[in-house]
């Protein structure tokens, strides 16, 4: 299969955090989430990715070309929309447009214009008195105007109203539909990554904890309930995290077909990818 983008041992290192080992692939014709708590390296991922900051270590390539190369060409096939709006507030569109027009090779000004209208931008409006869900528009206006296959989103729709955020999701479907196009979206929304990705990717203090396809995330994991006297039943090699309360304890585990069968007299829930990272960052290891 081949990938828009591929990180193998990706490391990076400041004072007080690493970035370790990182190794994920994003596979042509699909989405993947990025989650993990504040400070979990997800942000410094994509910098490394841009080559906004300089790895220690690791390869990155986007779409087949080593972002070590000394070609920057391949970031024309990017598409990128950070949670901060990055455009002069005293311009509008039509202003957007000409800037962009003579920094892209590939820009496509009648696509861009199509974007505008149908997002019910006003084009002669400052960008200042634009909305927030107005700007995350406009810059995924600029991001897929000039014909780029791979769109990156640093927490892009942080603060938008959920009726926004569903347009948004659906152009994300729409822009992979041809199966050459990807995406690799960061975000806190989980619900928003369930209905739309492919694969998820947990990065959690600087390290991956799982990167799988999304199916395989909330139907292997399962929460498994019992009393704080069972506690001591459960094989701690079965457990990922556990939390414990005045009643027992709930405990994320993996494998969940599997736990079931082993463990018959207790009850395993489902999970939202919130559940999982919750357990992850805010539960207990017995180990």
């Amino acid at each position: 299969m081949d990938n828009a983008l591929c990180i193998k041992s990706l490391t990076k290192e400041f004072e007080g955090f690493k970035l370790d080992n990182i190794t994920m692939n994003v596979p042509k014709g699909s989405i993947m989430g990025l989650i993990g708590e504040n400070g979990a390296g997800k942000t410094t991922i994509i910098k490394c990715i841009l080559g906004v900051i300089n790895k220690d270590s690791g390869n990155i390539s986007v779409m087949g070309n080593d972002i070590d190369d000394k070609d920057n060409s391949y970031k024309e096939n990017l598409g990128v929309v950070f949670d901060e709006n990055s455009f002069n507030e005293l311009y509008n569109a039509k202003d957007v447009n000409k800037i962009f027009k003579g920094i892209y090779k590939n820009w496509n000004e009648n696509q861009f214009f199509d974007y505008i209208d149908n997002f019910n931008i006003d084009f002669k409006k400052k960008i200042k008195d634009y909305s927030r869900g107005m700007k995350t528009k406009l810059a995924l206006a600029v991001a897929m105007s000039h014909n780029a296959k791979f769109l990156i989103l640093d927490e892009a729709m942080s603060g938008l109203d959920p009726v926004i955020r569903n347009e948004i999701l659906d152009i994300f479907m729409d822009f992979i539909q041809n199966e050459e196009n990807s995406i690799l979206i960061s975000s806190h929304i989980t619900g928003d990554l369930e209905k739309i990705c492919d694969y998820i990717t947990f990065i959690h203090e600087g390290k991956i904890f799982a990167s799988r396809n999304k199916d395989m995330f909330i139907e292997e994991y399962g929460i498994l309930k019992c009393g704080s006297d069972d506690i001591n039943c459960i094989d701690k090699n079965d457990i990922v995290s556990i939390r414990k309360n005045s009643f027992g304890a709930e405990i994320l585990v993996d494998k969940k077909y599997k736990i079931k069968e082993k463990y018959k007299d207790f009850i395993i829930d489902n999970v939202t990818l919130e559940d999982i990272m919750m357990f992850v960052i805010k539960g207990e290891k017995l180990w």
